[in-house]
């Protein structure tokens, strides 16, 4: 649920009983696609904004924070990525991220739906930089029937960069899915899926995901919490899931000399990431 009252674009969530705000200073586009409604503000402090069916995607000022954390732990623990697909990510920040790995032979970005990202070169051309990377295809159609259809053994991670789980992303929080992505991967593969607030969601969304995960046959679950001021609570997580216990691994000293530049990951923050919340802990292992 959305308001905007007196230059505010207010996101109620409802069911939590909070909500978020920014002021802005008018609305730059919006159009009803295929598939979703997408609108583009422009903000007072945090640049331009990107809504889908009026909640918050992304913000000129504060995106780098997920996109890197999508991308940087997940890279940085497998041994040598080398093929790697996102679902979903259609604004092109976490194929930016990704592609920022030398040693990435080839990254997919599939995405449903296309305007997503041509609005993202309008409007966030700096999260598109790498859209004409060799490396980079981009692919628009479903991404759950993309993957059924991949070959088996093929890729070294997944990035489910997704929206919240309803409508067409509802289907990437589920185990069919899981299992699909475990049939897709090599040996030692991971997925990384965007999981929702620790806060909000431990309990739901991110227990879940987490037993379906397990449940498609991935021996090795991890959640890593961040900040993500735009979105519910502040607080956001991605949860990683390995084949073949591959997140026992961190390559620290390729993190720390990384021959590219961030703004939130390095070694540390890392670290910090895989440090669990007591509440987390009773949670999920307790």
């Amino acid at each position: 649920m959305t308001a905007l009252n007196e230059g505010w674009f207010t996101e109620i969530f409802q069911d939590e009983g909070t909500a978020f705000s920014l002021k802005v200073k008018g609305k730059l586009h919006e159009e009803q696609t295929p598939f979703q409604k997408i609108a583009i503000w422009e903000t007072e402090t945090f640049g331009n904004l990107m809504t889908i069916d009026g909640c918050v995607m992304l913000t000129t000022r504060d995106n780098f924070l997920y996109h890197e954390m999508m991308a940087h732990p997940a890279l940085f623990t497998h041994k040598d990525p080398r093929k790697v697909v996102i679902i979903g990510g259609g604004d092109c920040g976490t194929l930016r991220e990704v592609l920022k790995h030398p040693g990435v032979e080839e990254a997919w970005q599939v995405d449903i739906d296309e305007r997503v990202t041509r609005l993202s070169e309008q409007y966030f051309p700096e999260l598109c930089e790498s859209n004409d990377d060799p490396r980079a295809n981009l692919f628009f159609g479903d991404g759950i029937q993309w993957m059924r259809d991949v070959e088996p053994e093929s890729i070294d991670l997944i990035i489910v960069d997704s929206t919240d789980p309803v409508g067409p992303a509802e289907g990437l929080f589920a185990a069919d899915f899981y299992r699909d992505c475990m049939i897709a991967l090599r040996e030692g593969g991971m997925v990384v899926q965007q999981s929702e607030s620790p806060l909000l969601h431990a309990d739901s969304i991110i227990r879940r995901a987490r037993e379906d995960m397990l449940k498609a046959g991935f021996d090795h679950v991890m959640t890593l919490p961040f900040p993500q001021p735009v979105y519910p609570t502040g607080w956001w997580s991605c949860t990683m899931a390995g084949k073949n216990k591959p997140l026992q691994y961190f390559r620290e000293e390729d993190a720390d000399e990384r021959p590219f530049v961030t703004r939130y990951y390095n070694k540390a923050i890392h670290h910090a990431a895989l440090a669990q919340p007591q509440f987390m802990v009773d949670l999920f292992e307790g």
